[in-house]
């Protein structure tokens, strides 16, 4: 007689912390956005309410991201790529357990969501970014 295999019971998936926005600094936004547009054909315009921000449309589809172009802040600003968690709070506990630095705190970007700038133990910038409850 076969030996019978249980059937396992599907696994609850969490949502993946998958990258959901990223900013591009540059010290010259105007060339900036003519290299991107031209280079990827991403369209890219003023972000409504906001100085030196411009938002870019990659194209792709509702789970690719999209992201944002803005003024150097500072000199070596890079790429910042934010990644969804849920919940920004927890993320950045576990961000210093794990020998992290918080360079800047819970910040709200109105009926959108929360975000946590982090450096991870490397030095690399990234941030945690938790969707407003009412924007889902």
């Amino acid at each position: 007689m076969a030996a019978q295999k249980k059937s396992k019971s599907p696994k609850k998936s969490k949502p993946a912390a998958s990258i959901v926005w990223f900013e591009i600094p540059a010290d010259d936004p105007g060339r900036a956005k003519k290299f991107y547009a031209g280079l990827f054909g991403w369209k890219i315009n003023k972000f409504p309410g906001l100085n030196d921000y411009w938002h870019i449309d990659t194209g792709g589809g509702d789970d690719t991201p999209d992201g944002g172009l803005m003024a150097r802040k500072q000199p070596g600003q890079t790429i910042t790529n934010y990644v969804n968690v849920a919940s920004v709070d927890k993320a950045a506990a576990k961000v210093e357990k794990l020998g992290g630095t918080i360079c800047m705190a819970k910040t709200a970007v109105p009926q959108m969501g929360y975000f946590v700038l982090c450096l991870d133990p490397e030095k690399n910038m990234f941030a945690l970014w938790e969707r407003n409850e009412a924007a889902k």
